[in-house]
Formats: structure tokens, sequence, C-alpha cells
């Protein structure tokens, strides 16, 4: 006699707690990185310049493959692509640990920038399939925040093996297990809204419902809700989508400085990052609390009435004002007083964030979600294969400041660009 199927209530948020590990794994391969820098440049003889070499052979890794990586998931479905790209990274991470030099450890990075490029497109479009709009901010920021978490978790798992082993090496490990562990899970759980065996039918037909009905009820920058992912050219004639683009490529530089320069910066001033590794994670866990900040206020506008463009507008609003506070951490040395602008501004980033991954679910067909949000993450990884040129070299030969200043200052233009482009509908059309 066969068993009926397991009914999970709300299943929808445990699909969005996987996204969220996904998230986590990734970072945790991004900050370990950071974190062991310092111990790197030293054993390797490394100057900012050959590090930024590093840095950058996963920046344009992950700024080229995040277009096709989305394009893929649109075309193979968020269960097929994921599995594949998780797995890609993991082995990534894993041979990352061989690594014999500066070029080696640039061609690993390199692999692991084109697997974890598909991340946020696969995320994203997961998102816009199994969640309602007034619970999109809440769900992305779920999932964004899982970088932030793996953040703040990398300097103890890297700092931990460091410690077991006498060795880097080790550390990048933790990530090919832990991505092991995520495809065996994701495989065994994950399907699509309509043929879910463990999805409560009330809850396929909510799911269900709201599309239909945001189908019919919310403008869009491309007509119908088409599976098949409109062309490249097609969506580069639209202003919002090169308002999403835009805007991703000024404000993410902003957070890849912090995730990729952190540690540098704070030796620079002095501070010894084993004994100020409690700090190091102040500004992720404020970018985790951003993330939901974000999330929860859109998703509590849009359920007080607003539209939904409106909502994710205001709060990129306000937090693009405040990412200006990384200006006076250029110029203070009390590492308490550092580390609290650095979190209020990657508190402010991880919003803005969130609102500008939300976007392509809001203004696009579910068939073309992933591929806008690809675009715009390579967008996004242009800027700061452009950033860490520049940073590289401003740091080596100056110093942080100017770089804190600059970081401060675009991402207003950022927010500018964004409420110039991406506008109401009914107002395009007339």
């Amino acid at each position: 006699m066969t068993r009926p199927p397991l009914i999970i209530p709300r299943l929808r948020w445990w699909i969005g707690g996987l996204l969220f590990a996904s998230t986590i794994i990734n970072y945790i391969d991004r900050q370990t990185l950071s974190f062991m820098a310092p111990t790197l440049k030293e054993e390797f003889h490394w100057t900012n310049r050959d590090f930024g070499l590093i840095v950058i052979s996963f920046r344009v890794a992950y700024a080229l493959m995040q277009t096709v990586a989305g394009r893929v998931l649109d075309w193979l479905g968020t269960r097929r692509g994921l599995l594949l790209t998780v797995s890609w990274y993991s082995v990534a991470a894993a041979i990352t640990s061989t690594a014999r030099g500066l070029k080696t450890f640039m061609l690993f990075r390199f692999l692991s920038g084109s697997g974890e490029a598909a991340n946020w497109p696969g995320a994203t479009k997961t998102v816009s399939e199994w969640f309602p709009k007034q619970e999109r901010g809440w769900a992305v920021a779920l999932f964004d925040s899982g970088s932030a978490v793996g953040g703040a978790l990398a300097p103890f798992t890297a700092y931990w093996a460091y410690q077991v082993f006498g060795s880097w090496r080790p550390a990048f490990l933790v990530t090919a297990v832990l991505g092991a562990v995520w495809v065996f899970v994701w495989r065994a759980f994950y399907h699509p809204v309509e043929t879910h065996p463990n999805l409560d039918p009330k809850e396929r037909d909510m799911i269900l419902a709201a599309r239909r009905q945001e189908q019919l009820t919310e403008a869009r920058a491309l007509g119908g809700e088409e599976l098949r992912p409109a062309s490249w050219e097609q969506l580069l004639r639209l202003k919002h989508t090169w308002g999403i683009i835009l805007g991703r490529s000024l404000t993410d530089p902003v957070w890849f400085f912090i995730t990729d320069w952190f540690g540098i910066f704070l030796k620079s001033k002095g501070f010894n990052l084993a004994k100020s590794r409690l700090g190091f994670w102040v500004p992720f866990l404020a970018a985790d609390l951003g993330n939901f900040f974000g999330g929860g206020l859109s998703s509590t506008l849009i359920r007080r009435g607003w539209p939904v463009l409106k909502a994710r507008k205001f709060v990129i609003l306000i937090c693009g004002l405040g990412m200006a506070l990384l200006i006076p951490a250029a110029f203070v040395s009390q590492f308490a007083l550092i580390i609290g602008f650095f979190a209020v501004s990657t508190f402010a980033y991880a919003a803005w964030s969130t609102m500008a991954l939300a976007l392509p679910s809001d203004l696009y067909p579910s068939g073309t979600v992933a591929t806008v949000s690809g675009m715009s993450g390579t967008g996004a990884g242009i800027g700061t294969i452009i950033s860490t040129f520049i940073i590289s070299r401003i740091s080596d030969r100056y110093s942080f400041e100017p770089i804190l200043v600059g970081a401060s200052l675009v991402p207003l233009l950022a927010t500018a660009l964004v409420f110039l482009l991406v506008r109401d509908q009914a107002r395009q059309r007339e």
C-alpha cells in the first residue's frame, strides 16, 4: 500500500530557507579568502595588486557568467540549474585548497566565480515562482541575508580550520563539504509549485491564484507571462532594464569592497585580525538586519495599499542616503567607531540591494526573471571589477581614505538612476 506524501505546511518558506543556505555557503567561500588574505599575502609575498588580481579573476567569471547563468536557469529551470552550478563551485572550492601560487589561485577563483554567479538569478527566479508580491520582499531578504550570515561565519570557520590544521588549505574544504550536502538536499526536496508532492493543495492554490492575479493587475515591462525568456536585445531596449543594471552596477562595488578588502583595511589601521575577528562580523550582522528591514518595510507598505514600485523605491531612497556613512569611517582610528560606521553602511546597502533584487520579479514575467537578474549581476560584476582595479592601486599608493569617500557617494548616483529609469508603466506608455 502506497503512503500519501507528507504535506509540509508553509512549504514556500522552506524553499526560501534552502536559498538562504545556498547563499550562506556561497559567502563562506568568498569570505574565507578575504579573512585569510593577510596570511596568504605573507606566505606568497603578494602586494595588494597581486591580491587584487585574484579578486578580479573571481569577478571576471562572476560578471560574465551572471548573464549566462540567468539564461541557463530560465532554460533549465531552477531545480536542475542550481544543482549544476552549486556542484560546480563546490568542486572549485575543493581544488582551491591545492593552490600553489598567484596563477593557480587566479585560475581556481575564476572557476569558483563562474559557479557562484548563478546563486542570485536562481534565487530571484525561485522567489518569483513561489511567493506572492506582498511576500517577495521578505523572501528576497531571507535568501539575500545569507550573504551576511556567511560573511559573519567565515572568519570563525576559517580561523578554526587554520588553528586545527595549521594551514589555510583546509579552510576552503568547508565550502566543498557544505555545498555537497546542499546539493543532496536540494535534489531530494525541490520540485516546481505545480508538481511538488509535499505542497499543501491550499498553499498551491494560493500561490497560483496570486500569480494569475498579478498578471491581471500589475503592469509589466513586458506583456504577458511568457515561459520563454525575452531576447537580450528586447530587454536592453527597456529603460527598466537599464535602471536595474546601472543601480546594481554602482552599489554592489560598495558591498564587495567590504567583503573583499575589510580584513586588509583593518590591518592597515593597525588591528590584529585574530584579536578583532569578533568585530569583523558586525557589519555582516548589520547587513543581515538591513535585508529584513528593506524586505519587511516594503512588504508592509504594499499590504497597506502602496503600489509595489513606489514601496520598493521608498526603501531605495532612504537607504541610498544611509550608505554615505562610510565617509566618517575614513577619518577615525577607534575600532568601535570604524565597525559602527561600516555597520550602518552595510545595513543600508543590504536593504537597498533587497529592493534591487526584487525588482526583476516585480517587473518581468517568470520566464525572463533570471535573465534580467543575471544581466544586472553582470553589470554589478563589471562595476566591481573596475572598482577592485582602482582600490588595489589607490590603497597601495595612497590609502583607503579616498576609496571610502567614493564608496559613500557613488550609491547616491545609483539611487538617482533608479528613480529616473524605473518608472510607472502607465506613465511610460503615455
